[in-house]
């Protein structure tokens, strides 16, 4: 797919995050007006950290002149390039060889062009994912005759198959650089916004656990730089508990203070982060994958380690490798479900105690079917695939996490190729049917599953050109983006379109009814200038980020109750400085996360900075 525009409504970005610095005298902005479609004038250079920031999450970090803000929530999605980014067999933007990049993938979501077997053959998490045809409601069936015994360490060779993909969707953030609080930001933003990860959101009948402000005006708590590479190098992972926010940094896990950004501790790897899970235990465990030691520049050692990682007490539990017949398995993704870590490559996968590491199952060859990928969460989800490339057969399974039963199985329409995971409980799958999805965003239809009886309760049309959201699946199964199924409903943004001003854009956020797939009638709007972004649900309301418009800071919000009401929980600093690190940070490439009145945003890849002062966190935090 191809990379985004400049946007039209955003002039130049220049500045670097901070306290509010002095332009410099030649060419000063003039953000007063905004650009129209045409290429924005290429900024000044400014002195000392006034360069403009790189783009945010995922966006090509090899631009010959620094590139304007990214466009709002909506526009075209581009692939993740980046370390180890496997490369699709459909028409995608290529990927740029990153830090330790295994190099070009002839099928990303590792789908082999041999037969594979069943419980044996699994690319885990995030594996694949794309382009999909009709489904059909069918009852549930052993999809491709999955073995559930053995505790094998998975099958067939991995056969020059060096895939690794920047998972850790929606959490993704990277640690080093200062970790200096800017408290000189001003506290002002646009109308009220969205933000946020899973949780629950107060201020509305639905409940929540969020706490709506008395005064929603943010200032920026903690930011850390861009650590300083050759080559482009995966930081996929972040997570946040009661007592730390965690960052995967260049071969290093690093937990900072939630409000003061100081260090509680450093878990240090021998080679990069290749993918993470977005999923924490009760317990505050979590699960990595990384390269065995770190890798010359242009290349890759293989992700063939996965870990648990303890936030609570900073301390990698075990370490494990999975073997394909004499080989190491190249592990392409990871997730954690309950107590079951979960991972996969192309030739096969396993599944361990997160707690002590011990191997609980493993799929064996059978047949032509392999497990491409898992969704974890409240239930363990695979996506298995049965059938050569262009005559694939999907079933969506869900298994019990400890055994690797099935419990139920959809089996979806010959022809879709791929399926991504947008939530395990409820259980609702997105795939691109017939590739029908011309924005690249991988999404034309969304089933709502019955977990128990793996039947179809419905089937819901979500047509490129009106809705937005994301799936990388052809890649990573669990890689679902600006899309919230919770409260038997599925949150759906609509694409950007022209607001009231010259100039502006805005979308909404309409709902779906999940047994249904009616429209509910309720409709949240960003307001003009700003889009909408869905992060996670909080109880029965859901939290949301509104990407700002070129002269305002982001918000978060709380939606929820009969009258669909957003209320807002965070005004971000307007100040230029802060909101142009913060445009770098967009919805459907940066991991965000909102909890306990802050928000946490970060990108998941690090490389060389070539135009000025980059983050890959920054955090906000209102004073009410």
């Amino acid at each position: 797919m191809s990379q985004p525009p400049p946007p039209p409504n955003q002039p130049p970005q220049q500045g670097g995050f901070g306290p509010p610095q002095e332009q410099p005298p030649a060419a000063p902005q003039t953000p007063a007006a905004p650009q129209g479609p045409a290429a924005p004038p290429a900024p000044q250079a400014p002195p000392s950290l006034q360069k403009g920031p790189q783009p945010g999450y995922g966006y090509p970090q090899q631009p010959p002149a620094p590139q304007p803000p990214q466009p709002g929530y909506g526009y075209p999605q581009a692939p993740q390039p980046g370390y180890g980014f496997p490369q699709p067999p459909q028409p995608q933007a290529p990927q740029p060889p990153g830090y330790g990049y295994p190099g070009a993938q002839p099928n990303p979501y590792g789908q082999p062009t041999q037969p594979v077997g069943p419980y044996a053959q699994q690319p885990g998490y995030g594996y694949p994912g794309g382009p999909t045809v009709a489904t059909q409601a069918q009852p549930g069936q052993p999809g491709g005759g999955r073995n559930n015994a053995a505790l094998v360490i998975i099958v067939a060779a991995v056969a020059a198959i060096a895939l690794i993909v920047g998972g850790g969707v929606w959490y993704a953030k990277s640690s080093g650089g200062d970790g200096k609080k800017d408290d000189t930001a001003s506290s002002s933003g646009g109308e009220d916004g969205t933000g946020g990860k899973d949780g629950a959101t107060g201020g509305t009948p639905s409940g929540g656990t969020e706490k709506v402000p008395s005064d929603p005006a943010s200032k920026v708590l903690f930011q850390v730089g861009m650590p300083q590479t050759k080559d482009t190098v995966v930081t996929s992972g972040s997570w946040l508990t009661n007592s730390v926010y965690a960052k995967s940094g260049v071969a290093e896990i690093v937990g900072y203070n939630p409000a003061a950004g100081t260090k509680m501790w450093t878990i240090k790897l021998p080679g990069p982060v290749c993918t993470a899970s977005k999923h924490v235990t009760e317990d505050n465990k979590t699960a990595v994958v990384f390269q065995p030691k770190m890798p010359e520049k242009g290349s890759s050692e293989g992700c063939s380690q996965v870990a648990a990682i303890d936030l609570d007490k900073g301390a990698r539990l075990w370490t494990k490798t999975v073997k394909n017949g004499d080989y190491t398995a190249n592990l392409q993704n990871v997730t954690v479900s309950q107590h079951t870590v979960a991972v996969g490559s192309s030739n096969g996968g396993a599944a361990f105690d997160i707690g002590t590491g011990k191997a609980l199952w493993q799929p064996k060859p059978e047949d032509s079917c392999s497990d491409a990928g898992y969704g974890g969460g409240p239930k363990l989800v695979a996506v298995r695939k049965c059938g050569s490339y262009g005559e694939r057969q999907l079933h969506i399974q869900t298994i019990d996490a400890v055994s690797g039963k099935v419990i139920s199985d959809y089996k979806m329409a010959a022809g879709i190729e791929y399926a991504g995971i947008v939530s395990t409980d409820p259980l609702v799958v997105a795939a691109d049917v017939g590739d029908s999805a011309d924005d690249g965003s991988g999404i034309s239809d969304y089933f709502s599953i019955d977990n128990k009886t793996g039947k179809l309760l419905t089937r819901i049309s979500a047509p490129s050109d009106t809705y937005a959201g994301r799936c990388d699946s052809i890649t990573r199964v669990e890689d679902c983006r600006e899309v919230v199924a919770g409260n038997g409903r599925l949150y759906v943004p609509t694409e950007e379109h022209d607001g009231s001003g010259d100039y502006s854009k805005t979308n909404e956020i309409v709902v779906f009814d999940l047994a249904t797939g009616k429209q509910t009638g309720q409709r949240a709007e960003a307001g003009d200038g700003y889009t909408l972004s869905p992060l996670r649900m909080d109880g029965g309301n859901l939290i949301a980020y509104k990407h700002p418009p070129y002269d305002q800071g982001g918000q978060v919000v709380t939606i929820g109750g009969p009258s669909f009401k957003a209320t807002t929980l965070l005004k971000n600093p307007s100040t230029e400085s802060v909101r142009r690190a913060e445009t770098t940070m967009l919805p459907e490439y940066a991991e965000i996360l909102y909890g306990q009145g802050r928000l946490y945003m970060s990108a998941v890849y690090a490389h060389k900075s070539t135009y000025g002062k980059e983050y890959l966190l920054l955090a906000f935090g209102s004073g009410g």
